[in-house]
């Protein structure tokens, strides 16, 4: 797989973190843990076993029995693993860091129901200067929905990246600040300068699911709804387990209706249940993503873009995606994460002639629904002549982290860039998502099936060939499509339809 199925998260970020101080009592580089206890609470002395395997608690999440820890001893995950009641303990990402400041984690989850009223939906008719540019938005009949349904006010949609830049023209009449917050090393900061976008990433998944039609550059699949960022990714693009977490136990506190997430924990692509360490980070995060489903939360993720089937794993050679790669055998007890959490919608990106993207995983049991996501080598058409999926970005990135080709700046002065990847897909499946809460539909199962019922079917591509240049990133398999008209491992139950998620 090239470089361009690998870039900025939406193409996995190969980038290098910059290096932390060195611990000053042992000469070793100070980094965060993952402790995992065996009951979904915390004991009281936690935070004395923690001191003494030479750590601090750095966030407290007692509700599903996670710490997050920082230590300097590379011992600290082994002597954590003794301590009564711990199941597991993981390091991080070497390169994590650590945001000060912060409230009582102990409280991030409040038990009362605040949901807010619901809102009726609002229409969105009509275009905004560079609506012609938007193929993804056609192809899932986002105008035609958006005529009689653009959203409620009512409803917030987190996006769980790299922050947004609350200031773009095109996101700031959406963006509910009061929602947002930044997650770097574990522990909340709602200061809007933490979460402003440092990546360029989470603008543009933030515009796809909620531009605002306003006539400047792009429409949102759901214009009316609310947009939160939460920042879980660092400028590098890199999600580390103890942001995720926080991320999703932040959701849970705001009783979010739906939250998007288009990257996977850093830094195993696959996490290995028979793993020690990767273990306690799957189960981290599976317990953070189960407690913001129970909250209320819809959980939609992309698939990711190694070309691999996630259904039939036999090799990584991706991770530690934040050193050295080593390529090692796996199996199925090895996961993407969070896409393979069991409730989460999965998924998969086509391009413009409705076919898998190139680049994009897929899997039996983990395809739920296929978007655009764009394709810039097999699916260039007259309405997509590079490929790609446009949407909002940063005024102040857009010469540093968008090439020169896939710059665009509206008459206004707004910046927008083209990008592909299954996280250009998984903001279409957020946004019409929304639409569909936005009907008083708010359950996340019932979300969730309301998205699969009106899916278009769609079969196996019928010649396979075209897939032939790109075998699998991790091990080389060829691309295989496996299933039927009603379900296969590269569409899921087909692609998402806007229209019918407001009419049926």
């Amino acid at each position: 797989m090239t470089r361009l199925a690998r870039a900025s998260r939406s193409l996995l970020s190969v980038l290098a973190l910059p290096a932390l101080l060195l611990g000053a009592a042992t000469g070793a580089r100070a980094e965060n843990f993952v402790v995992l206890y065996q009951k979904n609470s915390v004991p009281a002395d936690a935070a004395a076993a923690v001191a003494k395997a030479g750590g601090q608690v750095v966030a407290n999440y007692a509700q599903i029995g996670v710490l997050v820890a920082r230590s300097d001893n590379a011992g600290f995950a082994a002597t954590m693993r003794q301590a009564k009641g711990v199941q597991g303990a993981a390091a991080t990402g070497r390169f994590g860091v650590r945001k000060d400041g912060t409230s009582n984690v102990l409280a991030l989850v409040e038990a009362a129901d605040n949901t807010p009223a619901l809102l009726p939906p609002t229409p969105a008719p009509g275009n905004d200067s560079l609506s012609g540019l938007q193929w993804d938005m056609a192809q899932i009949l986002a105008p035609q929905a958006r005529a009689l349904n653009g959203g409620s006010r009512s409803i917030v949609v987190g996006d769980i990246d790299s922050g947004l830049d609350f200031t773009h023209p095109d996101l700031a009449p959406n963006v509910d600040f009061a929602s947002s917050v930044s997650c770097l090393g574990g522990v909340p900061d709602p200061t809007p300068a933490a979460w402003m976008d440092g990546h360029g990433h989470g603008t543009h998944t933030a515009g796809t699911i909620a531009a605002a039609s306003n006539g400047i550059g792009i429409v949102g699949v759901a214009p009316n709804v609310k947009i939160a960022g939460i920042r879980a990714g660092d400028a590098n693009g890199f999600f580390f387990p103890e942001a995720v977490v926080c991320a999703f136990m932040w959701t849970a506190q705001k009783k979010l209706a739906v939250v998007n997430n288009s990257y996977f924990v850093d830094p195993w692509l696959f996490n290995c249940r028979n793993d020690a360490e990767q273990r306690a980070i799957w189960e981290a995060v599976r317990r953070a993503v189960k407690y913001a489903q129970q909250a209320g939360t819809l959980v939609v993720a992309s698939m990711s873009n190694a070309a691999d089937d996630l259904a039939h794993p036999t090799q990584d050679a991706t991770s530690p995606d934040n050193t050295t790669p080593v390529t090692r055998d796996i199996s199925n007890a090895c996961a993407v994460i969070p896409v393979e959490i069991p409730g989460v919608v999965g998924v998969s990106a086509n391009g413009n002639l409705l076919l898998k993207s190139f680049y994009s995983n897929y899997g039996v049991g983990v395809t739920t629904v296929v978007a655009p996501g764009g394709d810039s080598l097999l699916q260039r058409t007259a309405a997509a002549p590079n490929g790609r999926v446009l949407s909002t970005w940063p005024a102040a990135l857009l010469t540093v982290t968008c090439g020169p080709s896939s710059r665009v700046v509206d008459a206004s002065g707004a910046t927008y860039c083209y990008l592909q990847g299954t996280s250009m897909a998984g903001p279409h499946v957020s946004g019409v998502a929304a639409l569909i809460a936005s009907r008083g539909i708010r359950n996340p199962g019932a979300i969730a099936s309301k998205l699969v019922s009106t899916s278009d079917h769609l079969a196996c591509p019928p010649d396979l060939s075209i897939y032939a240049p790109f075998p699998a990133y991790d091990n080389g398999a060829p691309q295989l499509c496996q299933g039927t008209l009603d379900y296969n491992s590269f569409n899921g139950n087909g692609p998402v339809n806007a229209w019918r998620a407001v009419t049926e």
